[in-house]
Formats: structure tokens, sequence, C-alpha cells
């Protein structure tokens, strides 16, 4: 079975069509708990957000900060399991229609198998992975087995990367350009920064690919201000907290999705 690299080109377009970035949504599995997890994946879909990213907990990540790390934890004292990433994909993929994505750091998936994990995750129904710290030089063989399964492979950018640089990433990846909007870890900002639209003007130079920023972005006026310059808009760290700060899991399911309407409004106010 193939992957969906192809919806995730036409939600992407489609945003684009609407003269508007799209809402790109994280969270990480098996938080608060697989079966809850996808509740709260499919409450985000149903809220607002035009994709979603599925994080595979990791207990040494390089670029989630504390809010996220606190999630991954959670999910790696309940036991969580590749096989839950998977199926956390498949459920909120078959309930939504929606692309989803894994987030996911190199180790486990050369652990679990490369061919092995593209071949699950397609057969779920996932649309590709974003491996933030995977070299483009040492990532052949994962592309390969993603192309082979329909599956897009994105990339991470950053403000440090050189033009040359950027170039050679972006004509590896498939799908998207995740351009990290600050040099640091996820979390909450206060402003996003002149450094991300920098970033944006210099990998739009380089690539075809719609450029979607991350790392920082927590509420509708700076959704709507990324929007103004990126073809999509990441938030994943206000969605975690929101449920880490509910008293009860119902109010945190309804917070998610109140924060996805909020966000979805934001990144519609093109000037």
């Amino acid at each position: 079975m193939a992957g969906n690299i192809e919806l995730l080109n036409s939600v992407l377009a489609a945003a684009k069509s609407e003269n508007r970035a799209a809402l790109v949504g994280y969270l990480p599995a098996g938080f608060p708990s697989v079966e809850d997890g996808v509740r709260a994946v499919t409450a985000m879909l149903d809220g607002g957000c035009d994709i979603v990213e599925v994080g595979l907990p990791h207990s040494d990540p390089v670029l989630d900060g504390p809010v996220i790390q606190t999630a991954d934890d959670i999910a790696l004292r309940g036991g969580i399991k590749i096989v839950d990433v998977i199926r956390t994909v498949k459920e909120a993929h078959e309930i939504t229609g929606a692309p989803v994505l894994v987030m996911t750091y190199w180790n486990p998936v050369d652990a679990y198998g490369v061919e092995r994990f593209a071949a699950d995750l397609a057969a779920a129904g996932g649309a590709g992975c974003i491996l933030p710290d995977l070299p483009v030089e040492e990532s052949e063989t994962w592309r390969k087995a993603a192309e082979q399964h329909g599956l897009a492979t994105v990339f991470v950018v950053a403000p440090s990367s050189r033009d040359d640089r950027l170039a050679k990433i972006t004509a590896a990846g498939s799908g998207f350009v995740y351009a990290a909007s600050l040099m640091g870890v996820t979390g909450t900002r206060e402003s996003v920064g002149r450094e991300a639209q920098d970033l944006v003007r210099r990998t739009r130079a380089v690539t075809e690919l719609p450029v979607c920023v991350g790392l920082g972005v927590s509420n509708a006026t700076q959704a709507e201000e990324v929007a103004q310059f990126a073809d999509g808009v990441i938030v994943g760290s206000a969605f975690v907290k929101r449920l880490l700060d509910a008293p009860d899991l119902e109010s945190g399911i309804a917070a998610v999705r109140s924060l996805a309407g909020e966000l979805a409004e934001g990144v519609r106010k093109r000037a």
C-alpha cells in the first residue's frame, strides 16, 4: 500500500489556492495515553488543523523543549512503542481523512528497520516523515524506502543554514521544508522574529517546495504573523501545554480543539 504524500501535496496546494498558509499541528503519540492521544490528534484536525505531525517520543531529544519533553516522558513511562505511533497515525487518518506525518529522530527508525518502518507507516495511511537529526548525506537509504512507499521526506533547515546547504537539503526533500524559526529548541515564544522570514525567503530561492515555519508559534496573532510569509505554520508546544494544563482529559481535548480553531483563523488573515 502506498503512503499519502499526494494527499499532503494536495492539502498544501489547496491552502495556497485559498491564499492562506496551512496549519500544521504536532502532538507526541502516547500522550496522555495512546487512546487519548488519538482523540487529541483528531480534535486538532476537527478544530482546524490541515495537517498533523505525530511525534515519536524519544528519551534524548535534540530539538524538543521542556513542554514536549514532559509529554514525551509521560508517553515513555506509559510504555509507548513504535507500533503505537503507527496506530495513532492510522486511526487519526482514518477518522479525519487528513494527512498525518511522523516526526522522529533517526535512531528509532534505524533500530526498527528502515524498510519496515516505511512500509508500516505507508500501510497506516501515513503521509511521510520529518527527520530533524538525519543528515541529508546519510539519508539515501531512507529516501529510497520513502519514495518506494509514497511517503514524504521532510528535512529541517535553520537560520544558520548557508544558501548552498539549503539548496542541498531541499533538493533531497519532498512534501515540504520545515523551517526552524530560530536557533534553539521547541517552545512558545513572545515573538517569532525576523530570522524566520529571512530563512523562508532564502529557502524559497532554492526550492519549489512549500516552506512551513515551526518553533515558537503559540497563538493566533503569531500564526497570523507567520502566515504572511510562510506556506505553513507549525504549532506543537502550545497544543501540548493545553493538555498538560487542563484539569481533566475532557477539558484538555476541548482546549486543543479550541486552540486549533483560533490558530486556523489566524492563518486565514493574510493581507
